[in-house]
This record gives C-alpha cells, sequence and structure tokens, in this order.
C-alpha cells in the first residue's frame, strides 16, 4: 500500500499508519526577498507543494498597505481550495464596519478540521499566539498546533514553549507541534518540547535543505534567512507514536525571507 505521496507506511498491527504531508512556513506577510507583496506568487509556492496541511506564520487579515489590505487567510485558502482555520495574534478593531486588523498564524487543510481553538501565549512585545486544530483522518485524527514565538529574550520563550507542550494533553493522542521558533531545537528553552515530543528532522530516514554548494551545512535543515539559510528555527515536533518518512527545506522562490519545512508523518491509525 502507497500513499498519496509516494510513502509507503510502515507496517503496523492492525492498520498501516495514514501518511500526511505538512508543511510550516513563515510568509513574511507575503513580501519576498524582492520587498514586492506578491500574494500569487507565495500561493504558487504553496500548491507546487502538495500538502495536506499547510501551517503559515506572519499572515495578515486587513493589516495595511504592507499587504495591500486584503484577508491573505481567505485568499490563499480560495487559491488552493482547502479548508482555513485562523488564530490572531494581534487583533486591532478599525471605525466603523470595516473588518478587524489582525496578523498571526493560518492553518490550510485538504482534511476535514474538526476542531480549532486559538490560545494567547505569555510575554510582552509583540503578541504570539498559538493556533490548535484536530483534523479528521481516514481512521485516525491528528492535533496540529502552529506557532511563531517571540525573538524578544530565551526567557520568554521558555514560558512560551511551556504554555505550547500543555496544550497536548495525554488524551489528544497523535499530534504535531509546527513553526516558527525563533530558536535553534536544541536551545535550552525548548527543553519542555524535546521532554513530550520529537524533532521531526532528526527523525526522518530521508531529509535534504538548499544547502547547495555549502557542503559543510548539509542536511542541517536551515530555513532562515532564505537567500543564505543558516539557522534551524522553523520546525516540527511530533508526539510518540507519529513516525516521520521524510523531511525537506523547500526552495521558496523568494516569496518569503524564510524557506518553507515540508515532513511526511505517518500518523497512526485508530487513535
Amino acid at each position: 500500500m502507497t500513499g498519496p505521496h509516494g510513502i509507503k507506511p510502515a507496517p503496523g498491527p492492525d492498520q498501516p499508519p495514514v501518511p500526511v504531508r505538512l508543511v510550516t512556513f513563515n510568509t513574511h506577510h507575503g513580501v519576498g526577498e524582492d520587498s514586492r507583496h506578491d500574494l500569487p506568487r507565495l500561493a504558487k509556492v504553496l500548491a507546487s507543494v502538495d500538502a495536506d496541511v499547510i501551517c503559515l506564520q506572519e499572515v495578515d487579515r486587513y493589516f495595511g498597505d504592507r499587504s495591500e489590505d486584503v484577508d491573505q487567510a481567505l485568499l490563499l485558502s480560495r487559491a488552493l481550495d482547502m479548508q482555513l482555520a485562523w488564530g490572531p495574534a494581534i487583533d486591532e478593531p478599525r471605525p466603523g464596519d470595516l473588518p478587524p486588523r489582525q496578523y498571526g498564524n493560518a492553518l490550510l487543510s485538504r482534511l476535514p478540521i474538526l476542531v480549532s481553538d486559538v490560545h494567547r501565549l505569555p510575554g510582552g512585545g509583540e503578541p504570539r499566539s498559538a493556533l490548535r486544530t484536530m483534523l479528521e483522518l481516514d481512521g485516525s485524527t491528528l492535533w496540529v498546533t502552529a506557532t511563531h514565538l517571540t525573538t524578544r529574550s530565551a526567557q520568554e520563550r521558555s514560558a512560551q514553549v511551556a504554555a505550547l507542550a500543555a496544550l497536548h494533553t495525554e488524551d489528544m493522542a497523535a499530534g504535531v507541534l509546527v513553526g516558527d521558533f525563533n530558536a535553534p531545537p536544541a536551545a535550552p528553552e525548548l527543553g519542555p518540547l524535546r521532554e513530550r515530543f520529537t524533532d521531526a528532522w532528526e527523525l526522518a530516514p530521508e531529509r535534504g535543505d538548499q544547502a547547495g554548494w555549502r557542503f559543510w551545512q548539509r542536511d542541517e535543515g536551515h530555513t532562515h534567512p532564505a537567500r543564505a539559510p543558516h539557522r534551524r528555527i522553523d520546525q516540527a515536533w511530533v508526539s510518540a507514536g507519529v513516525g516521520v518518512a521524510g523531511a525537506q527545506v523547500l526552495d521558496a522562490d523568494g516569496a518569503s525571507d524564510h524557506l518553507p519545512f515540508m515532513v511526511d508523518l505517518q500518523v497512526p491509525s485508530g487513535v
């Protein structure tokens, strides 16, 4: 049996796991390396991945001139014909009947979204949040939490990570936590994640990145900055039992200051 992306699920005692392709991508509100806001370019990059779930950070909804005051989340979901879950971090009212000015995390899914909730994370400065969703699979479910942590300090990130880890309770079974963590996977402040989750990049038997001629950085999974990546801050962490068939840093075609990170998950059936 082969999954929709050519992945052969690992054998299980009852049923084979369900393959799910997931991408996490900090979109820089649709502004690319050329300083242009180009949502069609971003949509083209996302469509080329052929993912089941896409988690996006730095998404604008009627935020202002920098993104042409459009609803990026809705436009991308329509362009890709995917369901949308939205998790604002900034949510400011505007006068009259104008929709609120928002900025945050979006999840696009081919899979049915059964649950969606937003959780404010602790810390000062720019507000941060986590978007938690439960997705329906064939004979299974998958919890996906998407986030974007602060750049202010390791101490604030530590408090945010503790809040994130607490969102995945024991009865939630299969889960994945993804996003821009603004810290490498081995950073001390990510300790609570390492206690309950496993870095998907390290689990993947097959992986690739955009190191190119920089042979000394090959297979390190760097995603930022896009032009010359040397930081692995865009990550996916999986709960016990969730397998990883492959992981890859993708080319963003200049659509953002980050590169997209893709993981091919194997979700246990019947959970």
